[in-house]
């Protein structure tokens, strides 16, 4: 039977309602050269065996590869069956937003450990019950900073994801905001001497990443000292969130908020999505912060609850109070964080170290084949840049062994491109990286 959501007489009658003699008077506000006057060239259609078959000879045509070294955003962790199991139960899986959230105490205590593991982790003041990616969270921060400072620039480093900068272009300059980008210097931090100079009355919060798209390790100390100089808000971001369990917190070195890329924790990378928008502040802020905050109280019997201390979404309070037009969350992902920090405990600490090293014993056996170097003599996390003497045939190789190559540069950095970011994860072997580099070896 074909799924049908309303019969025949009961569209009529719902059109007879509100006044109108057919669908089509739904769309007059739509001018006529926009509207298909034609049907859809669609393949008829299929039977549910067909499509079944068809799907599989489509998803035949995808090429896994058995080997992931590329990071720059999303990172091919090890996720415990714990994590999905957890997640599965239909009580979570199901759960939209709680618009009597105190009746939904088990979610609202979900969250509620989630923000107390990213404090932790963040060194900072409140967070949020999550946003939906490391791109938005940053942007929401620069428009909390915007916003609170009245003023009308932010300044942010090249440094920073492409991607993360072209939805921080988007969100700002619909608001009629500014943003201009500083360089990084041969060292593949930000230049210090630019930022230095740039730094005026007009900007209101200056973005870093750190470790940063090419996996280098910022002077975090150096810019918190010229924010704090300048009474310019610091927005600290991200996009491998296990850097958060092995570098100095953001939070110790005075920044005002922290933004990036949860996807790390217990979340597949999943051909791009679903991801997990971290954003952490100081209590400044607090009244600033798009979404929601869940904290914890007493009953009147005494007994601990949780309960929604703040909302200031639009669909909880009238639009013009809202801070933030963003619409819902992402609460399934963030209970997968909160699942995955609660099995690791601080055993993520030692996670974070095995990915240094391992990402160090790779960059060292590849710096050592001929005409390949480091191209920032500058500490690193688990991502590093490479210079490759060929280029094509360097990915081509590794793609031919079922190896999904570093990321290519040139496509973001013209000047960069001869130049890979290799990522090196736990799930990576030492067998692995040993045959990496005898396949490049030959090459």
């Amino acid at each position: 039977m074909d799924y049908i959501p309303h019969t025949v007489e009961e569209i009529n009658r719902m059109l007879q309602v509100i006044g109108v003699k057919s669908l089509e008077d739904l769309f007059v506000d739509i001018p006529p050269h926009l509207r298909l006057s034609r049907r859809l060239d669609l393949p008829g259609s299929l039977s549910e065996q067909e499509l079944a078959q068809e799907i599989k000879v489509l998803s035949g045509k995808n090429r896994i590869p058995s080997l992931c070294l590329m990071g720059a955003g999303a990172y091919n962790h090890y996720i415990p069956a714990v994590v999905r199991h957890v997640i599965s139960r239909s009580e979570f899986y199901t759960a939209y937003t709680p618009y009597q959230p105190e009746i939904s105490q088990g979610i609202l205590q979900a969250i509620y450990e989630y923000q107390t593991m990213i404090l932790e982790l963040t060194g900072m003041e409140v967070t949020n019950a999550s946003m939906y990616d490391g791109a938005t969270a940053m942007a929401e921060a620069c428009l909390m900073a915007l916003k609170a400072r009245g003023t009308s620039r932010v300044v942010v480093s090249r440094a920073v994801h492409p991607e993360y900068r072209s939805v921080l272009k988007t969100y700002v300059g619909t608001n009629n905001y500014d943003v201009q980008e500083v360089p990084f210097d041969k060292e593949g931090r930000t230049d210090l001497r630019v930022l230095t100079n740039v730094l005026d009355h007009e900007v209101a919060v200056v973005v870093i990443q750190s470790p940063n798209f090419f996996g280098v390790i910022e002077d975090m100390a150096a810019i918190a000292h010229l924010t704090r100089e300048r009474k310019i808000s610091l927005c600290y971001t991200f996009t491998e969130a296990l850097s958060l369990a092995f570098l100095k917190p953001p939070g110790d070195w005075g920044v005002d908020f922290v933004a990036g890329e949860g996807q790390s924790f217990g979340i597949p990378m999943n051909y791009g999505g679903p991801s997990l928008g971290i954003l952490a502040t100081t209590r400044e802020f607090l009244r600033r912060i798009p979404g929601r905050i869940v904290g914890a109280t007493k009953d009147r019997e005494g007994n601990r609850g949780f309960v929604l201390t703040l909302q200031t979404r639009e669909q909880h309070i009238r639009r013009e109070k809202a801070t933030s037009n963003i619409c819902s969350n992402e609460a399934l992902c963030a209970l997968a964080a909160c699942v995955y920090l609660s099995l690791m405990g601080k055993n993520i600490m030692k996670l974070a170290r095995l990915n240094f090293e391992k990402a160090h014993y790779l960059a060292d056996q590849l710096s050592k084949l001929k005409g390949w170097k480091l191209s920032f003599p500058t500490p690193f996390f688990n991502e590093f840049t490479l210079q490759v003497p060929d280029m094509p045939s360097v990915v081509e190789a590794l793609s031919q062994e079922g190896i999904l190559p570093g990321y290519v540069l040139n496509r973001d950095y013209p000047e960069l491109a001869s130049d890979l970011v290799f990522c090196v994860t736990e799930v990576v072997t030492r067998e692995d990286m040993d045959k990496v580099v005898s396949i490049l070896r030959r090459v």
